[in-house]
């Protein structure tokens, strides 16, 4: 309502109360409740693309991951049984891109668009059987019983697979830089004609990087439908298997980097059932909006001509 001065008086009450405390809370439970799928994802694409590949068919991983994990944590009575299942759903679908893409003028880029197409319809129409039916769900650590607040106590619930890539994050950025293989992986990327007079087989070390890949984004599309919101559907993703690839350009293909990206983009995701929460409505869908103007913003400053994109694997196609 309009005051004589054409003020929102319902704004102004709103914010006169405005509790940014409890703001910046709900932003940073929702940067790890919404940002662990992205950390999965993002992290996949980085060893995909270290190996000098570009999988732009994540999200049809990612989709066929929530529904194969749904399925089996449904007929076999556990959770993680479900998150290995869609695993491995992943990386069969990731060793599938490697090898097609290996193959002479397949290029990586169309096949991508058509895996994540195949992926996400072959997850709908076998996923299905498994819309009603209530499967077991991944349990919640409680870091919040501390706090007498009820709200504060359901905030601080945080899913292990959160900690698991936390973990993974840490032991690839160490793995990349400090080991053999990790070596290995970044010459292919980006010298593949030092590595094959080295004596290395491209064709093997990037399926296993694309495979890789594709069990680590499956396990993200697991945690959606186990977790957060925890049910499969099929509009059960929205787009975090094509914004984890800028998700990446913007972590520099670093994975400590994808972990603080991710964080990132978990919390513009969060920001409008936050301003929801504390009784700010108006605008909700543009702040809902913000995990794609963001995207939208990074492949913008990231990605122009007169630009170099620096730390990008010399051999990947969106750099040559």
């Amino acid at each position: 309502m309009l005051d004589g001065n054409g003020v929102n008086a319902t704004a102004v009450t709103a914010a006169s109360g405005f509790d940014f405390g409890s703001l910046a809370l709900a932003l940073i439970a929702g940067a790890i409740r919404i940002g662990t799928p992205f950390l999965f994802v993002s992290l996949g694409e980085c060893v995909t693309e270290k190996a000098g590949r570009v999988n732009l068919g994540l999200e049809g991983i990612l989709v066929c991951g929530a529904m194969t994990g749904y399925a089996v944590s449904l007929m076999s009575g556990s959770p993680w049984i479900g998150v290995l299942g869609a695993g491995i759903a992943g990386m069969l679908l990731g060793a599938m891109h490697g090898l097609v893409c290996s193959l002479p003028r397949v290029n990586d880029i169309a096949f991508g668009i058509a895996l994540m197409l195949f992926g996400s319809g072959l997850a709908f129409y076998l996923g299905k059987p498994f819309i009603q039916p209530q499967a077991p769900m991944l349990p919640a650590l409680s870091f919040g019983a501390w706090s007498a607040n009820e709200h504060v106590r359901h905030v601080l619930q945080i899913n292990g697979l959160f900690f698991l890539g936390l973990a993974l994050a840490g032991l690839l950025q160490w793995g990349l830089t400090s080991t053999r293989w990790g070596l290995v992986l970044r010459l292919v990327g980006d010298h593949a004609e030092t590595a094959r007079a080295l004596g290395y087989k491209l064709t093997p070390i990037r399926v296993a990087a694309t495979a890789a890949g594709g069990f680590l984004a499956a396990v993200g599309g697991a945690y959606l439908s186990l977790y957060y919101p925890g049910s499969w559907n099929e509009g059960l993703s929205s787009g975090q298997g094509l914004m984890a690839v800028a998700l990446v350009i913007f972590a520099r293909w670093q994975p400590w980097r994808c972990l603080l990206a991710a964080l990132l983009f978990g919390a513009a995701g969060a920001l409008g059932p936050a301003l929801q929460s504390l009784g700010v409505t108006s605008g909700y869908y543009l702040f809902n909006a913000a995990p794609y103007v963001l995207t939208l913003s990074i492949m913008v400053i990231t990605c122009r001509p007169d630009r170099t994109v620096a730390g990008a694997p010399g051999e990947l196609s969106l750099t040559r």
